[in-house]
């Protein structure tokens, strides 16, 4: 039987819907609005959802505009999954040890993990340099990296910590009566029940890599050929104007394979949020 909503719920449902639309969806229109238009008609022509001028000719020119954008998208993407994938590597044990193990200043590290999610890299951009400087690792990739992993390994160790605990220990204690290392248990056992979770926080940190690539990027590199798309967008502003309707066209083309993806994972996203919510 289907419950009915509340009036109150029915008001949640409605704004968040609002809420939605208002500052997710709208922006990636208009930016598509903006694609459209040529820049003699862009500041110029009244709010139309639609334009006799509206045309293809910014997606054919963002590419001789910036040569090198098709390698900034790839930067973007190769970046955004080398900090994921190193990022999971670390956060998988560390979140199965605070799920599972009782250790010395367990509470207090995690409460310090809590604590480094309260400032953005914005905060310690002059310590990092002077650390990757020190490293000789400025301008290169691993200049983007490995801040990248450091500032998302705390949102992944409390995500899948959260979602491990719901693994019922049973199954963990099967496979130690017949012998399993702790380790074997975590490969054989935990990861394959835990895969829906796993999605769900590697996308989180995949997002959270994708949108910080551009302060780290204008602050520790200088090279042209290892710049990601944020940061490479910045070739569209010139001395005397900007070719908005090229730079908006460049940012959706860089984004799309990443919507793509996200759309295939679709299933197993929703499967991970709520796999976790009803407790064994």
């Amino acid at each position: 039987m289907i419950e009915r909503l509340s009036i109150w719920q029915k008001i949640g449902v409605y704004a968040a819907t609002f809420v939605f639309l208002l500052f997710i969806l709208m922006p990636f229109i208009e930016m598509f609005r903006v694609s459209l238009r040529p820049m003699s008609h862009l500041m110029t022509a009244d709010f139309t959802w639609w334009s006799d001028d509206f045309s293809w000719q910014a997606y054919r020119d963002m590419w001789k505009t910036v040569p090198l954008l098709g390698l900034y998208i790839f930067n973007s993407i190769f970046i955004a999954t080398a900090v994921t994938v190193l990022t999971m590597v670390v956060v998988v044990p560390a979140a199965y040890a605070y799920a599972r193990l009782e250790f010395p200043f367990r509470a207090l590290s995690l409460g310090g993990f809590l604590a480094v999610n309260m400032f953005t890299g914005a905060v310690l951009l002059i310590p990092l340099y002077r650390v990757l400087r020190s490293l000789s690792l400025l301008n290169t990739y691993w200049a983007i990296i490995i801040p990248g992993v450091a500032f998302l390994i705390p949102t992944g160790i409390w995500l899948l910590r959260s979602y491990l605990e719901k693994i019922p220990r049973e199954l963990e204690e099967a496979a130690f009566v017949d012998g399993a290392s702790r380790m074997y248990t975590l490969r054989r056992v935990v990861i394959p029940l835990a895969v829906p979770g796993l999605i769900v926080v590697g996308t989180s940190v995949f997002i959270g890599a994708y949108a910080q690539q551009f302060l780290f990027a204008i602050t520790f590199n200088n090279v042209r050929e290892i710049q990601p798309l944020p940061a490479g967008l910045y070739e569209f502003v010139g001395y005397q104007d900007v070719t908005w309707n090229e730079m908006m066209a460049a940012a959706l083309t860089g984004v799309l394979p990443v919507m793509l993806f996200f759309l295939f994972l679709q299933k197993y996203l929703v499967a991970g949020l709520t796999a976790g919510a009803v407790k064994e």
